[in-house]
């Protein structure tokens, strides 16, 4: 168990948190949530000691361990991927350690039989002579195979070391797990095997994740940070939604009911407080308005963008056909002889874990690259928008975002448009004078968004978009591109988000290309869908 204990912290005049009193339990998997900004990852590094609050204590259970999944991918860049995982077990790491120099001597002394005796005790205690094949079990799961186990971190992609960085943490059954956006950089079948090992774990997981479906499979409770406190539920993410949801409009409606008896109250006061017959039921009633109290509601410190996507015009019969598309990059061939037909009102979730090859197609399909051989039509009534999931190129010029986002806005249209469209994606009053150049992440995305939604298309293409977006913008986006009539292409590592939007599933695999009319889930469950996936992954 961990305790969290009158924890406080505040940035000059902002408060993160004030007088937060909470207990982790064992056998609880908790998701922390918040609005960008709420101090999630301040709060589990509060947690596991790397940061200091302005007031409180953290205290874990005598001889409990805490491991915490590290964001720094060049920190074992030296260390064998084996090794780095054995080193989230530090005790038992310098244990083995001690116990190799030991048996290197040449002059084996007594004392050193009789260090060695006790270190083979407590290396058995911790499970230590199992270590390597534990942690080589960890990253198989993780899809890091055998012939990396003894290659150096720097040796590693980005996107493996994230994964060994995962097994780190994982490793040596720890009692307290801290988990920050876990899922991330993680394939379709990595996502799957972390949530059956969580469900799995009888300890205490606390978890930071942006991924909806994850949170729904693994958590017990959810511990919302809002109006600098943490409030903790009792289910998944769908049930706080829900729950959340109800107090807040039982509080509005309370609320209502109290404004509409207390104007009633001060017109009867007013009509009848000089007149003699009325006069002492006018006393009665000032008594009760005096009572009649409105409950201050807090302000929330999250917001959902405005995210609505409307076509310029409806799609004509030929959308976009695709022939015989091949491409390589490196000597790798991402796709070959690829053929696609795009039908009215298709919503097409591009899935799978070459994520290269999903950005090279679209980089196609928008004329920023070209095919190696192979051809594609977009029909005469297409019109389409792209959101790049690399797109700094879009924020070259160190301007404000009124000037940013004038460039895209109709000519028709002045200033006072582009302030007022900003503001719809929470970039009101000053906010919309800030220069491209400060944007966080999640601020690109909401201009390019923006961007998007300006430009009428009756096609958008999308590349990782809920990207660095909080719970409540990826949820106004899903919901935006669900009520979008027209033609959608997209990819996303967000389970829920694929499977609320796409009505068609496209994996590309080295062994060809998986197309299938169904929902992401159907996907997932279909035997003949997985027996594919097997035979061309290869």
């Amino acid at each position: 168990m961990i305790t969290a204990t009158d924890i406080s912290l505040s940035y000059g005049k902002r408060v993160i948190f004030q007088d937060v009193n909470i207990k982790f339990r064992p056998g609880n998997c908790y998701g922390l949530i918040g609005a960008n900004g709420a101090g999630k990852t301040t709060f589990l590094k509060i947690l596991a000691g790397d940061f200091d609050p302005d007031h409180g204590t953290v205290s874990v259970g005598s001889r409990e361990r805490i491991a915490v999944l590290r964001q720094d991918q060049f920190a074992f860049d030296e260390v064998t991927v084996i090794d780095t995982v054995i080193m989230g077990h530090k005790r038992l790491f310098d244990l083995l350690a001690e116990r190799e120099v030991l048996y290197a001597k040449a002059d084996f002394t007594e004392e050193d039989g009789i260090r060695s005796g006790e270190l083979e005790s407590e290396v058995e205690e911790l499970n230590g002579y199992e270590a390597e094949s534990e942690a080589a079990v960890l990253l198989s799961g993780l899809g890091i195979t055998e012939d990396l186990l003894h290659k150096k971190m720097k040796e590693l992609e980005g996107g493996e070391k994230v994964r060994v960085l995962l097994a780190q943490a994982l490793f040596g059954t720890p009692d307290v797990l801290l988990l920050d956006e876990p899922t991330n950089n993680l394939d379709i079948d990595s996502i799957v095997w972390l949530e059956n090992f969580l469900d799995r774990f009888q300890n205490t997981v606390i978890i930071v994740s942006h991924d909806r479906h994850f949170l729904n499979q693994v958590c017990t409770h959810v511990a919302d940070i809002d109006f600098g406190k943490i409030s903790v539920y009792v289910g998944n993410y769908d049930f706080w939604y829900q729950a959340s949801q109800l107090v807040l409009q039982q509080k509005q409606n309370e609320n209502k009911k109290a404004a509409t008896k207390a104007q009633e109250l001060q017109e009867f006061i007013r009509r009848f407080s000089s007149n003699a017959s009325k006069a002492k039921q006018a006393t009665s009633r000032k008594k009760l308005l005096d009572k009649l109290t409105l409950e201050e509601m807090p302000t929330s410190s999250r917001k959902y963008p405005f995210i609505s996507f409307k076509a310029g015009r409806p799609c004509g019969d030929i959308i976009l056909e695709i022939e015989g598309l091949t491409k390589a990059v490196d000597g790798v061939t991402l796709f070959e002889d690829f053929d696609l037909v795009v039908n009215k009102g298709e919503k097409i979730g591009f899935v799978g874990s070459n994520s290269l090859a999903k950005t090279t197609l679209f980089q196609i399909l928008t004329g920023e690259l070209e095919p190696d051989s192979g051809s594609f039509r977009w029909g005469v009534t297409m019109s389409h928008s792209y959101f790049a999931k690399e797109n700094s190129s879009y924020f070259s010029k160190d301007v404000t975002l009124v000037e940013w986002l004038g460039e895209y806005t109709p000519v028709t249209e002045g200033e006072t448009f582009a302030r007022g469209f900003l503001g719809k994606m929470l970039f009101s009053g000053e906010e919309a004078l800030k220069k491209t150049s400060v944007l966080s992440g999640g601020e690109k995305v909401r201009c390019l968004l923006a961007k998007m939604m300006l430009s009428d298309a009756n096609c958008l293409i999308l590349d990782e978009p809920t990207n660095h977006l909080d719970l409540e913008s990826i949820t106004a986006l899903n919901n935006g591109l669900i009520a979008f009539p027209e033609v959608i292409l997209f990819s996303s590592h967000d389970h829920q988000f694929v499977d609320t939007i796409s009505n068609r599933i496209i994996e590309l695999l080295p062994g060809g290309v998986i197309d299938r009319m169904m929902p992401f889930q159907d996907y997932l469950e279909d035997e003949g869908v997985a027996q594919l996936r097997e035979q061309w992954s290869r």
